[in-house]
């Protein structure tokens, strides 16, 4: 059992770790510059939000930067992780089926005694590698570096953002997936899945709080919300659950349309 899914994690293993450490970085650079950030205004949130426009203020949901949380919020999470972690996996996910049947190798595959919907199912499966080594090294720097320049953090807060970035992450490769199963080049199936993820983001960040907010209901970004978890402490499962369900109708839709394509 998972025999394809195993194999394809452990082959993701080494690039996974080198995320993790990119990311760990990314967080150890922003925690390390913000206490001379925050001691080079007087007042952080008036000046900065003077700086830049409402729309890029919107675009990226900026509610304060006089805190570390507020600040984590914005340069870590809905930069790093809504924005490029949520592109990266897509990409990845894009890469998943497309790769194999462009290289020739999917009617190998499907020559053992294995299902369509099981390759996609386990090819799926296997980007848990990637998804939960950045979630479980990243917040340990980050509590770390929290501490070096004499910053707290809330330990549960910080938890919940990376467990609950989990189903935001499966969902963006959701997407990935589609694009993986419908187009049979590579390199035009993971520029899709980008394209379709960056716009959900745009879509998701124009027309929040506007007469067509309901628009932004199939994105996922509208289910995970760095703010809320850091700065009031809220985790909302519900979101979560939408999330989940989301990335099962992106597989089942995946598994069906690869059933019925042609890959010769």
């Amino acid at each position: 059992m998972l025999e394809l899914a195993r194999y394809d994690g452990s082959n993701r293993l080494k690039g996974s770790i080198y995320l993790a450490m990119a990311m760990s970085i990314l967080a150890a650079a922003v925690i390390w510059i913000y206490p001379s950030f925050s001691e080079s205004f007087d007042d952080i949130d008036e000046q900065f939000m003077d700086a830049y426009p409402e729309q890029v203020i919107q675009l990226f949901d900026v509610q304060t930067m006089a805190t570390l949380e507020g600040f984590l919020a914005f340069e870590l999470y809905i930069f790093g992780w809504v924005i490029l972690l949520g592109l990266y996996l897509a990409y990845l996910a894009a890469g998943t089926i497309a790769s194999d049947i462009e290289h020739e190798r999917m009617d190998i595959l499907l020559s053992m005694p294995v299902t369509r919907a099981r390759v996609v199912a386990e090819k799926f499966g296997s980007l848990a590698v990637p998804i939960v080594v950045v979630n479980v090294l990243t917040p340990v720097v980050v509590y770390v570096s929290a501490f070096l320049v004499d910053e707290s953090l809330d330990i549960v807060d910080l938890i919940a953002i990376h467990a609950l970035s989990i189903p935001y992450l499966f969902a963006c490769a959701g997407i990935g997936l589609v694009a993986s199963v419908a187009v049979s080049r590579t390199s035009i199936a993971q520029r899709v899945a980008l394209g379709v993820v960056f716009g959900l983001f745009m879509l998701e960040s124009l027309v929040n709080e506007t007469d067509y907010e309901a628009l932004g209901a199939i994105a996922p970004m509208r289910y995970f919300d760095p703010n809320e978890i850091l700065l009031e402490s809220t985790y909302d499962l519900t979101s979560a659950a939408v999330l989940v369900v989301m990335t099962v109708l992106l597989v089942v839709v995946s598994q069906l349309w690869f059933r019925r394509r042609d890959i010769s």
